[in-house]
């Protein structure tokens, strides 16, 4: 499952998260992301079941790169994942 997560306008601030459905079935609760501690932000997500995350500037990257398909980024991204050997 792909989760967009926006704690701002700008690029930067605007998050794609691949999330395993059988750790979160219903995908990140943003409200306790939004709470966490900072310094334990990245075993939050992990916990959450967030198998990776890319900002707005890594995605639009990417769409410009040719490795991202914009229209379809969801599976897009899960393919590049698997060829990069994130997921298997």
């Amino acid at each position: 499952m792909l989760d967009i997560i926006e704690f701002g306008s700008d690029p930067e601030d605007v998050f794609y998260c691949l999330v395993d459905k059988s750790v979160s079935p219903d995908g990140l609760d943003v409200d306790s992301l939004k709470i966490s501690n900072p310094r334990n932000f990245d075993d939050v997500l992990r916990q959450s079941g967030c198998l990776m995350m890319l900002t707005g500037v890594e995605v639009r990257e990417l769409i410009q790169r040719g490795d991202l398909d914009e229209d379809n980024i969801h599976q897009s991204l899960v393919r590049l994942a698997k060829a990069e050997g994130f997921l298997t």
